[in-house]
């Protein structure tokens, strides 16, 4: 069998160890995270994952999301990735993925990336063109951490302000963030590609009793994802995604109002959902390019 390396150990790996096992892949969790990772030969790592362990895996999933922490756990075992650390830096640089789907003429919000220190002037400049609310993003933040939404320019400031203060620590890598329209009552889609096929998608939506005041869709924030069966227009888009990002495995966020349909964001690390909520043969197309993956190394 085929040994794969999963660095989460939560949703994504229950669901897809026992269907991938029956398809001759055994999904092993390689921890990148929260452990004491060895560099030199004369150190003992504390955790299972040693690195004669990790040299037994044939393929790995998707590159660590500290990618620190994953060029150390892999170095001088160099297996592949179906999603690899290049395709990890490419989802999560929201403003790179923007610039470039608008560049492919992809549909997306009009948006502004604005690079710390900038002076207020600056800001407001770059801003002209947009209408309030407005929504103001960490560029390579997930999961909708740090997401805000201002209605207006003093808002707007004050949530740069913030900002601000987080981005002159020194230990802030990415001092950038994007200010983009926002869409009011937008039908929020998460869908799946893999290999370049759709292969199914979720609409998410806040729960009745919760949704006043709340327009933030994602799972992690109390959001529900239930299957729908997706139009023809947004699979073919969410494949021009990923074919224009060249990402084997993709979550493609798509945002539809009553007259557009736009990409919002991309996510190389997307979580698997239950099985029923994608098309027939889900695992046996996510099998299939982890055997190409393997056999390219």
């Amino acid at each position: 069998m085929l040994r794969l390396a999963v660095t989460t150990d939560a949703e994504t790996f229950a669901r897809m160890r026992e269907p991938l096992a029956d398809r001759g892949i055994a999904v092993s969790h390689l921890q990148a995270k929260q452990r004491a990772i060895p560099l030199t030969d004369d150190t003992v790592a504390t955790t299972p994952e040693s690195a004669d362990a990790v040299a037994e895996f044939d393929v790995g999933f998707v590159y660590p999301g500290r990618l620190m922490e994953g060029a150390a756990i892999t170095a001088g075992h160099p297996f592949p990735w179906v999603n690899d650390r290049g395709a990890v830096l490419t989802s999560r640089n929201k403003a790179g993925v923007i610039a470039a789907l608008d560049a492919a003429d992809i549909p997306v919000p009009a948006s502004v990336m604005l690079s710390n220190p900038v002076d207020a002037s600056a800001v407001v400049d770059a801003v002209a063109d947009l209408s309030f609310p407005v929504v103001i993003k960490p560029n390579s933040a997930t999961r909708g951490v740090g997401v805000a939404k201002a209605a207006d320019l003093d808002s707007l400031l004050g949530v740069v302000d913030y900002l601000d203060l987080v981005h002159d620590f020194r230990a802030t890598g990415d001092k950038s963030y994007i200010v983009q329209e926002f869409l009011p009552n937008a039908r929020d889609y998460r869908v799946m590609v893999v290999d370049g096929d759709c292969v199914g998608g979720v609409e998410r939506r806040v729960a009745d009793d919760l949704a006043d005041g709340r327009w933030k869709h994602n799972v992690h924030r109390g959001a529900t994802a239930t299957g729908v069966d997706l139009p023809e227009s947004h699979r073919e888009l969410a494949e021009a995604v990923a074919a224009e990002l060249a990402i084997p495995y993709l979550g493609v966020d798509l945002l539809e109002t009553p007259d557009r349909l736009v990409v919002s964001e991309t996510n190389a690390r997307p979580t698997i959902d239950a099985a029923e909520k994608y098309a027939a043969g889900f695992y046996d197309r996510l099998a299939g390019v982890i055997r190409a993956t393997a056999g390219r190394s």
